[in-house]
């Protein structure tokens, strides 16, 4: 098949989506499939074989100064680049709109070289996708999990009304729930990811299907010879991102003794200022460590010297961490919000605990903490449970089976 992925960002670096382009990409080429890349910046990285066409945007949402499009500042002027300029300086973020219009002008012009077979986006869900069926190819889109989950969790924790208002016109939930309805099929990446997107967006669930995340189990592996840190726990996550729960995992520890240290692996906002702030509330400042954004590499060594992995978050549409941690053979104490028992799974690759649950965070830890044996035992466990499971081969095949699916209801 002739196949166009698109994602309104590409990076590996710049979130899930960047990841999932890239290794879905990759490996539907070893299947012997021609894709196309139409795609934002961040660029992508380690593609093997894809054919990449770049979609112009400047990211006015991330730049508060420096804004103007280099080389050419009058570019700013061009009606998609003003929207998205004068859209962010009020709270909205239009990203995910403006490459939904700018990727239907491209998939024009591409239209008159390339016969794609399938489209397929990367949870953009803007309103210029409904454009893309214009174009007689069947369209379907990956969706993690709906956003109303995050502006839910995020109104959890306390904020200011001038913070509420900035959320409310932050996740565009209306035009994802409008548009999605008018795909051809809505992949999703875990069960219970289905059944919230089914509540929120009233999407039939015979249009929905399910397609677990992959994971390179070669990269995320096993050390050996590499030194655990006593008493060390690590967590991987945006630390500004309140669905993640980063909150209920220093009120944990918080009961846990002194000499037990976590390391944050923070590869969000380059402003934190959320998490710092609850870690003094907490008292627990000298006991935690930021990192930053890291590659690969290191973020294997962090999880290979770990003795624990932590995964407290309100909701997750599948658990990259979780599934990296296991895969890393690092026992797991994870919550059981969203898909999160999906991947952690009951056979004795972690712990679960209820969400919002600092105490028995803290058990958890504790009880692994203190019994090295059960720490192998759950690595191991979780370790053949990525290896038979999480493949992104795996997630290749059965994506193709959905695609030959909405090829042949198109008709």
């Amino acid at each position: 098949m002739k196949i166009g992925l698109l994602s309104y960002r590409g990076n590996p670096y710049c979130g899930g989506q960047g990841i999932y382009l890239t290794y879905l990409a990759n490996e539907l080429i070893k299947l012997g499939h021609e894709v196309h890349v139409i795609v934002g910046p961040p660029w992508p990285l380690f593609l093997r074989g894809a054919t990449v066409h770049q979609v112009e945007n400047f990211n006015f949402f991330g730049k508060k100064r420096d804004f103007l499009p280099p080389g050419n500042p009058f570019k700013i002027f061009s009606p998609l680049h003003f929207y998205e300029f004068g859209a962010s300086r009020l709270g909205v973020f239009p990203e995910i709109k403006a490459f939904s219009f700018r990727a239907f002008l491209k998939l024009l012009n591409l239209a008159r070289t390339h016969r794609f077979d399938i489209l397929h986006d990367n949870q953009c869900l803007g309103y210029g996708m409904l454009l893309w069926k214009l174009l007689g190819v069947p369209v379907v889109s990956t969706l993690h999990h709906p956003l109303s989950i995050d502006r839910a969790t995020w109104f959890e924790q306390p904020s200011t009304l001038k913070q509420k208002v900035k959320r409310v016109l932050y996740y565009p939930l209306l035009m994802q729930k409008i548009v999605s309805n008018r795909l051809d099929r809505i992949i999703t990446v875990s069960h219970d990811s289905a059944r919230e997107i089914h509540q929120a967006f009233g999407i039939p669930p015979e249009k929905i299907r399910v397609v677990y995340n992959g994971l390179d189990s070669r990269e995320f592996a096993p050390i050996p010879g590499l030194a655990k840190k006593p008493n060390s726990l690590i967590f991987v996550g945006n630390s500004e991102d309140r669905k993640k729960g980063l909150l209920y995992l220093l009120q944990a520890l918080a009961y846990l003794p002194e000499n037990v240290s976590l390391t944050v692996v923070d590869g969000g906002a380059p402003q934190r200022s959320f998490a710092p702030m609850l870690a003094e509330k907490y008292q627990v400042g000298r006991r935690v460590f930021f990192t930053g954004k890291i590659g690969p590499g290191e973020l294997v060594r962090l999880y290979g010297s770990a003795e624990i992995a932590v995964v407290p978050s309100l909701y997750e549409g599948f658990g990259f961490p979780a599934a990296e941690a296991m895969s890393c053979e690092l026992p797991v104490v994870s919550s059981t919000a969203g898909a999160l028992p999906e991947v952690v799974g009951n056979d004795g690759a972690g712990i679960l605990v209820p969400a919002r649950d600092g105490p028995a965070l803290a058990k958890a830890i504790r009880r692994l903490l203190e019994d090295p044996e059960l720490r192998r035992q759950m690595g191991q466990a979780g370790r053949r449970r990525v290896v038979n499971l999480f493949t992104w081969e795996n997630a290749a095949r059965q994506m193709v089976e959905v695609y030959r699916e909405a090829i042949d209801a198109h008709g």
